[in-house]
């Protein structure tokens, strides 16, 4: 019932085996005399080799060399205390950090916190050979780099301060009795690791979730999510004629749309599972199963799509229609500013942005295309289908709503071309290959239709004036895009276009402004979803819809002024002035 907040993992014992039990092994194949290594690392009391080395007074390189003279002196004998590190690094690490790796993925996935707590010898030496990508842990801490050998209490204290944590709030996973003992003291939970895989049951039992088959992008399936393994375990059989030993394992995806999407280990394979919702929240986009077939059309077009496999339609399955997708593996870019890719390069993974948006701007319209939708009034039916979802989650008046809802209907674009448009077109429904700036798949096609690709280069291009700290949706407004090598909303536009061979149109303030006009409504449906208890992959704040109220007002009112400049003296007299809205 408690909530944790932080899960601390020792590394020495956790990710990586105790050393003296691999010495133990390592001394019987090496011809040298049992315990000489341990004896030589802990005699001394307080003067001991290992706590020199975690008190920071001995490099790494003046302790391995201290540690082969002492194992001389002991075992009468050279004792090769490199070729022990390296045993222990290459040979039993191998055993036990991936599942206590894939357990710290597993932890944050959910939104809780990961320490490493480290000698900094196996980070730091034998080549950086511990193959630990650092980025699975928020706080990692060196006890000999502090002063603070275990078990002070201070390093456990310095651990929850950068955390900010509380100690009931975090998790200690430790295979010393006596480190957990002082950690137990400060009033953190905690779990000896003996037997990972036993400790990671009980740290399960703790935590709430499972810590195995960790799929990226996923988290364990939220609560009143859940579908029944049984049934899809007896259709995936039938449909896929492959038999599974192992059980289903089941994920959800932690963003995106109200369609609901799993991910699913069945076999050797892993799926995708898309299901509709029952009933749907908001304005429905595609059916499940008219997405299956779009997504099908889109492929034999040579969009770039994850394959379809099969849809069911059958409802005694799962109780609504879903379809299966291979999953594709890459990267997906959470945040527009590309943390992962190098300044120098990440113009180039906005330019394959702009050539995929382009590309499906492209697409001749076919028979199996042209049922997306209705040619020309895309823009209207949209405001139309907008404005009344807004009443709809209306949970308190917003000014700069209703002004829009005025304002749009009387500023629909002159000229509108139309195309296959994806509909929520943006930076983290698309999947990059993860070393070069090429697109492998674009996901996410519940909103695609025919319509203005305007509309879908608006929507792309709301990042660059959301706030970096915008909870909702993070942005690039008033950061340093020449440092962060990212290119401005001009000149990606721009880019676009060079694509498509056109220009932007003198009433991009327009689709601007409708583009934050349709988020704003999204924030808001977020929200009273929220008040109303429905599960959700985030909630939004009141303040979050006003915010992009008045951003999409800001355009609106950028594009009033527009259009009032153009106008000849003896027009702006003679129009009515309740077209001006402001």
């Amino acid at each position: 019932g408690f909530s944790y907040k932080a899960v601390i993992f020792e590394e020495s014992g956790v990710l990586l085996p105790a050393p003296h039990r691999t010495a133990t092994d390592w001394e019987a194949r090496s011809c040298i005399p049992a315990s000489t290594i341990q004896q030589a690392a802990l005699s001394g009391g307080e003067n001991s080799l290992s706590l020199q080395y975690s008190r920071g007074e001995l490099t790494a390189v003046e302790f391995l060399q201290e540690l082969g003279q002492q194992c001389f002196e002991i075992a009468n004998a050279r004792v090769p205390v490199h070729s022990f590190l390296w045993d222990l690094i290459r040979n039993e690490m191998i055993k036990q950090l991936p599942i206590m790796a894939e357990a710290a993925q597993c932890i944050r996935a959910e939104g809780l916190k990961t320490a490493l707590l480290s000698h900094g010898l196996c980070l730091r030496d034998a080549e950086r050979s511990l193959p630990l990508d650092q980025q699975h842990f928020d706080v990692m801490v060196e006890s000999h780099q502090e002063g603070m050998p275990r078990p002070s209490p201070g390093i456990y204290k310095l651990c929850l301060e950068h955390l900010g944590v509380q100690p009931q709030e975090s998790i200690l996973l430790d295979s010393s009795s006596q480190n957990l003992k002082a950690a137990a003291q400060l009033g953190m939970k905690t779990v000896k690791v003996d037997d990972a895989e036993a400790a990671l049951k009980e740290l399960e039992t703790h935590l709430g979730f499972p810590l195995r088959g960790f799929v990226p992008y996923t988290r364990s399936v939220i609560p009143g999510m859940e579908i029944p393994k049984d049934r899809l375990q007896k259709y995936l059989e039938d449909v896929l004629g492959a038999h599974s030993t192992a059980p289903l394992e089941l994920r959800q995806f932690d963003h995106g749309e109200s369609t609901r999407s799993y991910s699913v280990k069945f076999g050797g394979r892993l799926l995708v599972l898309k299901k509709e919702e029952e009933p749907p929240a908001g304005p429905s986009g595609l059916s499940v199963p008219r997405e299956y077939r779009v997504l099908k059309a889109l492929a034999e077009a040579g969009v770039p799509v994850p394959p379809v496999l099969a849809l069911c339609e059958d409802r005694s399955i799962l109780g609504t229609p879903f379809y299966l997708l291979e999953h594709c593996a890459g990267h997906i870019h959470r945040a527009v500013s590309l943390p992962a890719v190098p300044p120098c390069r990440r113009r180039a993974w906005y330019g394959a942005m702009a050539q995929i948006l382009a590309r499906i701007h492209s697409l001749e319209l076919g028979d199996k295309l042209q049922d997306l939708g209705e040619h020309g009034n895309y823009i209207q039916q949209q405001v139309e289908t907008w404005t009344e979802q807004y009443r709809a989650v209306e949970t308190h008046v917003i000014p700069a709503m209703e002004r829009l809802i005025q304002w749009l209907p009387l500023h629909f674009p002159e000229s509108q071309k139309t195309t296959v448009v994806h509909g929520d077109f943006r930076m983290d429904h698309l999947v990059f290959h993860p070393d070069r700036p090429e697109v492998l798949a674009v996901l996410c096609w519940k909103f695609a239709t025919l319509g203005d690709p305007m509309c879908d280069l608006a929507n792309n291009c709301m990042s660059f004036f959301l706030p970096a700290h915008f909870g909702a949706r993070r942005g690039l407004r008033k950061c340093d895009l020449g440092h962060l090598g990212i290119p401005t909303a001009e000149e990606y536009s721009q880019m676009y276009c060079g694509h498509m061979g056109v220009e932007l149109p003198e009433d991009w303030n327009f689709y601007l402004a409708f583009a934050f006009f349709r988020l704003a409504v999204m924030l808001q449906g977020c929200h009273r979803g929220s008040l109303a208890g429905r599960p959700a992959s985030g909630d939004s704040s009141p303040e979050d819809a006003e915010f992009v109220a008045e951003l999409a007002w800001d355009f609106a009112v950028k594009e009033g002024f527009r259009v009032f400049e153009k106008l000849p003296p003896i027009k702006l007299l003679a129009r009515h002035c309740s077209t001006w809205a402001g």
